[in-house]
């Protein structure tokens, strides 16, 4: 499923994208138990309250979504236009990885990475489809990152790699927007600020679940600054896997249904080009995960 918080009539809802469609869930498990003679079960209305909820509320959410489906249930179907596509969700934390692509670590330089480099991005940094970043008049270094971000599902807490799937509800496209000067320029980095400021974790579209993206062990990244291609890469090519990040994680902090944790990024972002290339008012952004979808949002 490709599960979104949108804003529609006044207020916002939870629901599922069917084709160019999204189909409230309420709604349509409300008809649908209707229609087996069975009485109201109600979800959550908010993504983080559907995850916490568990199995069942998935189950629920993807029985909504089939019994919409059918063509006589169009009704129960809104044009996607017709909406407006928020972050899927504001996580309790978002954990971010450094250099954790080769090439990008060999762009930045110094030694490789022997344990994930982690940073913190609070939830006041988050954004969504369509909205304008809003640089802060000090901020003289903006630069972009496209990530793979990847979405709890089930409390994490000292998992093995080989468990650390199990506790993925879903992936979304991620911008680790980043105030270069904060993080390089300072005799003591602040990268958590750097890349925590208002607005500064565009994700999105949607959170496409586990079972619909499969293994993420090979998916294309892609980021277009104004129309031009700046960024291309593979989740091929972590240093550290995603089943790897959980469990590393996990060994010191619980990861709880709605934590996010930034994959990191390839090559590309700004800081490192020569010359350097910052974000400017008025710049498009379109960032792709391949099987997950396509972020777009403004600078201002």
């Amino acid at each position: 499923m490709k599960l979104a918080t949108f804003r529609a009539d006044g207020a916002r809802r939870i629901g599922a994208v069917h084709g160019d469609a999204i189909v409230p869930l309420q709604p349509a498990l409300d008809a649908a138990r209707a229609a087996a003679g069975q009485p109201p079960e109600a979800l959550p209305d908010t993504m983080l309250g559907l995850l916490a909820a568990g199995e069942g509320a998935m189950v629920a959410a993807g029985r909504a979504l089939a019994f919409a489906s059918r063509p006589d249930q169009a009704a129960l179907r809104r044009p996607l236009t017709s909406v407006a596509l928020c972050a899927p969700l504001v996580p309790g934390k978002v954990i971010g990885v450094g250099r954790n692509y080769a090439d990008h670590a060999k762009e930045v330089g110094g030694p490789a990475p022997t344990a994930p480099r982690l940073f913190l991005k609070p939830g006041s940094s988050v954004s969504g489809p369509g909205d304008v970043v809003r640089i802060p008049p000090g901020v003289t270094k903006p630069d972009w990152e496209v990530e793979l971000a990847v979405v709890i599902g089930r409390t994490a807490w000292q998992v093995s790699d080989g468990t650390a799937l199990e506790h993925v509800a879903g992936y979304t496209v991620l911008n680790d927007v980043s105030a270069r000067e904060f993080q390089f320029d300072q005799p003591l980095p602040m990268t958590s600020f750097a890349k925590g400021m208002d607005g500064f974790c565009p994700i999105g579209p949607w959170l496409v679940t586990a079972e619909e993206v499969g293994e993420p062990w090979q998916l294309g990244l892609r980021c277009w600054l104004n129309g031009e291609l700046v960024q291309e890469g593979n989740t091929r090519d972590l240093i550290f896997s995603v089943a790897a990040l959980i469990a590393y994680v996990s060994r010191y902090m619980a990861l709880q249904p709605g934590d996010v944790i930034a994959t990191g990024t390839p090559a590309g972002s700004g800081h490192f080009r020569k010359p350097p290339r910052y974000l400017r008012a008025g710049d498009r952004m379109r960032l792709e995960v391949e099987r997950v979808g396509v972020l777009e949002h403004g600078i201002g």
